[in-house]
């Protein structure tokens, strides 16, 4: 008789409870009793952004243009029925791809950079990681901090959830994935 009213006393305290009202007392009592399922979090790009920032130790701003360069420079190398699936599998790719930085103001100064620019007016392949290069230089990044941006997306994206989208990722980065 006991049990009963301190298991009659324990579910009203619950019911009535404000923790209980936000998550629902049948929640509160399932967490009581250790019953609670915890359930892996989509892969979407505000937490990737933050995973990113913190990882290679970047702003948010610059992990956000970071992260719409490599994606932008993904979308470009694989087909379009591939990208729509991984716009569909991460949810704030499209809107991500508006903060790829202008180049345009971007000059090559010698060096890499200006064979870079040389290299880009033969081919494709050039071009495309040129604008990457400048995409980075122009956020106030170094053109080596792509690898650090990619890695670090890829480790935020190694969950069951996020496998197809990193198959994806790193398909289209080809030689960048590495």
């Amino acid at each position: 008789m006991m049990k009963k009213i301190y298991a009659l006393v324990l579910v009203s305290g619950l019911a009535v409870a404000p923790q209980s009202h936000a998550e629902g007392w049948l929640d509160s009592l399932k967490g009581l009793f250790g019953m609670t399922e915890e359930v892996e979090a989509v892969p979407n790009i505000s937490d990737m952004t933050r995973s990113v920032s913190d990882a290679v130790g970047i702003t948010e701003s610059q992990a956000t243009g970071g992260l719409a360069s490599i994606f932008n420079y993904a979308k470009d190398n694989i087909s379009t029925s591939q990208f729509n699936e991984l716009s569909n599998a991460l949810p704030g790719l499209e809107s991500l791809l508006g903060s790829v930085p202008d180049i345009s103001n971007v000059t090559s100064e010698g060096g890499l950079s200006s064979i870079l620019d040389k290299a880009a007016s033969y081919t494709d392949s050039f071009k495309s990681v040129n604008e990457l290069n400048k995409q980075f230089e122009a956020l106030g990044l170094e053109p080596a901090q792509i690898m650090q941006i990619v890695n670090s997306a890829k480790a935020y994206l190694d969950t069951e959830q996020g496998q197809e989208i990193k198959v994806l990722l790193v398909e289209g980065l080809g030689k960048f994935s590495g």
